[in-house]
């Protein structure tokens, strides 16, 4: 009777330590962060008008963008800030479309405006250091070409900037463009959606305040220029230019970087699974890619000092326990753990993690009260909260291949597809199978 009572508790423990990993890891920090912006919105900070508005530096690196760019122009012209105020510089990385000729149509029609176009090496990178030269600017910000601004993002950037003299950069809000989510919404879509407002106006929100900000937005950031002009430019050897510049400001430099929630960039929405799954391997490896060289300022003695190293724990280490767990809930089964406990724990992981995005849910409410037409739009959105652990899921796998990718291919901008990916897992299952049938014909 003893020996059977221990092997139960021994392994409802076994299982318990299981369940406790996404629970300890992910759902009690979140559930905190979410109190924490709750209560640090009662209390906004006010900003006030400078005196004298300064001359900012818009950079956009353009690669065949003519089917969004004009749209992007428009959206600096018709902002709030004062055009006279606005320098526009298009680096263009070698287009092979028609992007010279919507640039020269641009120049035409916003002919009040300070627009210019550069010729530049092609990468990302090259293009904003050669473009970051030609700034004129007190404050040089970087979107990309197939987005738009909100009317008061550069207004809203400028001022945070002026209120807080400790800031030397900023990163945006990034939100995919609701207009093209009613007219080709998908449950994909919707998703990302909801994980964007999550990430940026409460995840980054946290992070911004404790000045812990992981990674500067590719699609919209801002620096003061003495700032980056201090730094090395942008590292055209990475994939994730944009978190190595978080971390010469921050880690290098000993400057802040923060988030301005109210100025926002809208993105064309993410097309299918394909789409996603090469855009969140190209942001992992970037990621990897930055720690790597970083890696030799981090101790794991520094847990509980350094945020950095509690990150790359947490963020990157705990992605594999997370699919073991998953793997390991198979193996169970064959050890006779309950299916019914197992499902129950299953459950109320799951309710729990819904729990999370409804908390997150109201903090991205709050935090949208300046803008009613994308609050009016999110709030109908609550029930993607039900799918959305699945979508999370679903990232953090991927990611997880990224990682091993990281490990065994060179890096690219452009990574394998998902389908060349299942193609040569399943080649491999196959020929692994005809090697194993040829060996058993040989032994008979």
């Amino acid at each position: 009777m003893s020996y059977w009572l221990n092997l139960t508790i021994f392994k409802m423990g076994f299982w318990l330590t299981w369940a406790l990993i996404p629970i300890v890891v992910e759902i009690i920090p979140s559930v905190v962060s979410s109190f924490r912006i709750l209560i640090q919105n009662m209390h906004p900070k006010n900003m006030t008008m400078p005196a004298k508005m300064p001359m900012i530096s818009v950079l956009i690196p353009v690669h065949n963008s003519e089917k969004t760019l004009f749209n992007c122009i428009k959206s600096i012209h018709d902002s709030t800030y004062p055009k006279e105020l606005i320098q526009v510089v298009l680096a263009d990385n070698q287009s092979t479309d028609d992007s010279f000729q919507v640039f020269a149509h641009a120049q035409n029609i916003f002919s009040d405006m300070n627009l210019r176009l550069i010729h530049t090496e092609k990468g990302k990178a090259e293009a904003l250091n050669a473009a970051l030269y030609g700034a004129i600017g007190t404050y040089i910000i970087n979107i990309d070409s197939d987005g738009v601004l909100e009317k008061n993002a550069l207004m809203n950037m400028v001022l945070q900037f002026e209120n807080d003299y400790d800031v030397a950069a900023l990163t945006g809000s990034i939100l995919p463009q609701k207009d093209l989510l009613k007219k080709h919404g998908s449950l994909l879509r919707y998703n990302e959606y909801f994980e964007y407002a999550q990430a940026f106006l409460s995840g980054r929100m946290i992070e911004s305040n404790n000045n812990q900000l992981f990674t500067m937005s590719g699609a919209f950031s801002a620096f003061r220029k003495e700032a980056v002009m201090k730094s090395f430019l942008y590292d055209i050897d990475t994939i994730g230019e944009n978190t190595d510049m978080t971390f010469q400001i921050r880690q290098r430099m000993k400057q802040k970087v923060g988030l301005c929630a109210n100025a926002f960039f809208f993105i064309e929405p993410i097309n299918n699974l394909s789409e996603l799954y090469l855009q969140r391997q190209r942001w992992q490896r970037g990621e990897v890619e930055v720690i790597h060289e970083y890696s030799q300022q981090l101790e794991m003695k520094e847990f509980f000092k350094n945020f950095m190293v509690r990150r790359l724990l947490i963020d990157h280490t705990f992605l594999f326990p997370r699919m073991i767990w998953l793997c390991a809930s198979l193996v169970l089964l064959f050890f006779r753990y309950s299916p019914v406990m197992m499902g129950m724990s299953y459950l109320i992981i799951y309710l729990l993690y819904i729990f999370v995005e409804l908390l997150n849910y109201i903090c991205v409410l709050e935090l949208l009260r300046q803008f009613p037409s994308e609050k009016k739009f999110y709030r109908k959105q609550w029930w993607v909260a039900i799918t959305f652990p699945f979508y999370n899921f679903i990232c953090s796998g991927i990611r997880l291949i990224g990682i091993i990718n990281s490990m065994t291919t060179k890096s690219g901008w452009n990574s394998k597809p998902f389908s060349t990916e299942k193609k040569q897992i399943l080649n491999i299952i196959k020929n692994d199978f005809k090697r194993n049938k040829n060996e058993e014909h040989k032994n008979e």
